[in-house]
């Protein structure tokens, strides 16, 4: 009797490693937040964010240089690209001026409504087809993020809502890269995002300290938040490059449901890091938000399979 291991089926290698990076990039993402955390604390917000960006452009440089990837962009793709950076401006900025006062998990959770905005643009400005389950199912998650912004903005205030800031910000940059992905490769799409994002940060930080304000200005770190700062970028540049590739491997729908692990790396991160765990209202904001958007990903499934069936075997007229 034979006992060699049947062949591997064609792509199951390439969805394999889809699947790994994606769990790489839930597992390191958190440690931008976490990162955040730590250099908000003494570190104007508006300087974190820059430093994000910064950083995260002195690290793809070489990586496109040695991957040998042109520098230029063409007309329509540096218009979607500035347009990539000032909601990824929006999305980091609002993310860290939350957990600067929030627990990490709870902060997460509010931003995990993005892939209901998502469904709601595609639906309301977009003009896509989404039936009422879909719609429906949104709206339950919407409702579950309440059950964590009510208790977070009775002890933090409108701080709490900045998490949805960052859920709309990051909709919004997740749907101009599905456009700008048509037109430039991810190493050099990460490069030029970071660099143009840089550059509009830049005179807005410069502007608001001089109108004095205290987290929208330019201020150098000190000692260990050097340190800190620069984990934001390291981290944002490790954790979007494994998405990005892990897309590229894997479909989207495959892994989906597996950006939700991302709350229990957060949790546990906030946890070991600053003593922070959620309460029970969170975790039912989590349950019904997870579950809801795992059946919206359900949906979306279904639909895609029926349209393939109908290409494939058309009613008859």
């Amino acid at each position: 009797m034979s006992t060699k291991t049947p062949p591997t089926a064609p792509g199951t290698d390439r969805i394999i490693l889809g699947i790994a990076l994606m769990l790489g990039f839930c597992t390191i993402a958190p440690l931008i937040d976490v990162a955040s955390k730590l250099a908000a604390q003494a570190v104007p917000v508006g300087t974190v964010t820059l430093g994000r960006f910064v950083v995260q452009g002195a690290l793809m440089a070489p990586i496109v240089a040695l991957m040998g990837l042109g520098w230029r962009l063409s007309g329509r793709a540096l218009i979607l690209t500035t347009a990539r950076a000032a909601v990824s401006i929006l999305a980091t900025y609002c993310f860290v001026a939350a957990v600067q006062v929030m627990p990490i998990a709870d902060a997460l959770a509010i931003a995990f409504v993005e892939p209901f905005v998502i469904l709601l643009i595609g639906h309301f400005v977009l003009k896509e087809e989404v039936g009422p389950r879909r719609l429906g199912a949104a709206t339950v998650g919407f409702i579950g993020a309440l059950f964590v912004i009510q208790p977070s903005f009775t002890h933090f205030g409108a701080i709490a809502l900045f998490p949805v800031g960052t859920a709309v910000s990051f909709a919004l940059y997740i749907l101009i890269t599905r456009a700008l992905s048509r037109l430039t490769h991810p190493v050099t799409m990460q490069f030029h995002t970071a660099v143009i994002a840089a550059a509009l940060c830049l005179p807005v930080l410069l502007i608001g300290g001089a109108m004095g304000s205290p987290e929208i200005r330019l201020a150098a770190p000190e000692g260990i938040f050097w340190l800190w700062c620069f984990g934001v970028g390291l981290a944002a540049t490790i954790s979007h490059m494994s998405m990005t590739y892990a897309l590229k491997f894997a479909p989207s729908a495959t892994l989906a449901p597996i950006h939700y692990f991302e709350m229990l790396t957060a949790t546990l991160f906030g946890y070991l890091v600053f003593g922070d765990f959620p309460n029970w209202l969170t975790w039912i904001g989590v349950a019904i938000i997870a579950s809801s958007g795992l059946y919206i990903i359900h949906r979306e499934r279904v639909t895609a399979r029926r349209t393939r069936l109908a290409a494939v075997h058309p009613e008859p007229r």
